[in-house]
């Protein structure tokens, strides 16, 4: 099969011909319809994220169920599907006490190394050299992914239209619901309008926030991010103090909770200075390693600020609750889609998504040619 192989840092990806094994007792076998491109593989592809080589990058993948393994129930062949970029493998003591977007077994073997819980990748070039995977590796024609990252997409749902939901959107799900606990009326503030930051306002404004401030410095992505939901912008690059500019927008109040959706220095620092006293900064952003933030530790006391990091969300819980939404036409991930792409042209994508000029998300439609 084909797959876009990431060989090393700051290379074009290879379109390349790749095996994959056969899925074992607890896997799902899945062919590729869409995968979307997100800010980590990018990250990952230019050695900000250290990762090993060779390797298949992409996590947000639907496709069809080509195969399962003799222990999966509830898949089946035809099955029209999308996966979460977090595979929990459902045993370590994080998974048995609910928290399996910090599962121990996935950060382990899978972000560390690039393998599955035995040790082994799924992908290898015909000569039998291993290809690791990043999640599933899902810039490919076919994955092979845990049972526990892969969900059925109700009827009436474009598959393209979902890739993105199993990353971008369960990760803002997972900070709105579990790390900021979002209420109805709450004012809210999104730090980067890119692909997690869209997402963010459109579960924001599902779960009732009374206003939903969009920040960026693309006056496009802003304006995309109205359409989204957002009740205001502000433009970044254009005034002297972005928090200032989101306290003038709540009447010098300031936010209940900002959510920081890029992982910077500077966006945290705006995230930081613009939530009310008793407020959140909730991190959602990956940031590379060695950023750093500062934090007055005087301040945090004196105005009962908390700052929390959120990474994902709970998939076995939470895809359901985000595909009953997308089914019932609540939430529409396919309007944060600013463009698709061939396989053939995943260079393309990466490239527009690292000069920012992506609004969203970009797709990458796997069974389509270019033209």
């Amino acid at each position: 099969m084909r797959a876009a192989v990431h060989t090393a840092p700051n290379e074009p990806l290879r379109l390349e011909n790749v095996e994959h094994a056969d899925p074992a007792d607890d896997e799902v076998l899945v062919e590729v319809t869409s995968c979307g491109a997100c800010h980590s593989d990018l990250h990952v592809n230019k050695g900000e994220l250290p990762f090993p080589t060779p390797a298949v990058l992409g996590h947000e993948v639907a496709g069809v169920v080509a195969g399962t393994g003799r222990a999966v129930s509830g898949l089946s062949p035809g099955d029209r599907v999308v996966t979460s970029f977090i595979m929990p493998c459902g045993r370590c003591a994080q998974c048995a006490a609910g928290n399996e977007e910090i599962c121990l077994e996935f950060f382990a073997h899978n972000r560390a190394k690039g393998q599955l819980y035995d040790g082994r990748s799924r992908l290898s070039f015909p000569d039998g050299t291993p290809v690791w995977m990043y999640s599933m590796g899902g810039l490919a024609e076919r994955v092979v992914t845990p049972a526990t990252s892969v969900y059925r997409v109700p009827e009436g749902v474009e598959l393209s239209d979902v890739a993105a939901v199993g990353c971008s959107t369960m990760t803002a799900y997972g900070a709105l619901r579990h790390a900021a606990d979002i209420r109805v009326g709450d004012k809210v503030a999104v730090i980067a309008a890119g692909g997690v930051g869209s997402a963010l306002i459109q579960l924001a404004r599902v779960f009732g926030a009374s206003e939903i401030i969009a920040v960026d410095i693309g006056t496009e992505k802003l304006e995309a991010a109205v359409r989204l939901g957002a009740t205001a912008t502000v433009n970044s690059a254009e005034v002297t103090d972005p928090a200032e500019a989101i306290r003038e927008h709540t009447g010098g109040r300031g936010v209940d909770v900002a959510f920081e959706a890029l992982g910077s220095t500077t966006t945290f620092e705006v995230a930081r200075d613009s939530v009310v006293e008793g407020g959140q900064v909730v991190v959602v952003g990956i940031a590379p390693p060695g950023s750093t933030g500062e934090v007055n530790l005087a301040t945090i006391a004196r105005r009962k600020l908390r700052v929390q990091g959120s990474y994902g969300a709970k998939p076995r819980r939470d895809m359901p609750v985000l595909l009953d939404l997308v089914a019932r036409g609540l939430l529409r991930p396919q309007d944060t889609v600013s463009g698709h792409y061939s396989l053939d042209e995943v260079n393309e994508a990466f490239g527009a998504l690292d000069r920012g000029e992506i609004r969203g998300r970009a797709v990458i439609d796997v069974a389509r040619q270019s033209e």
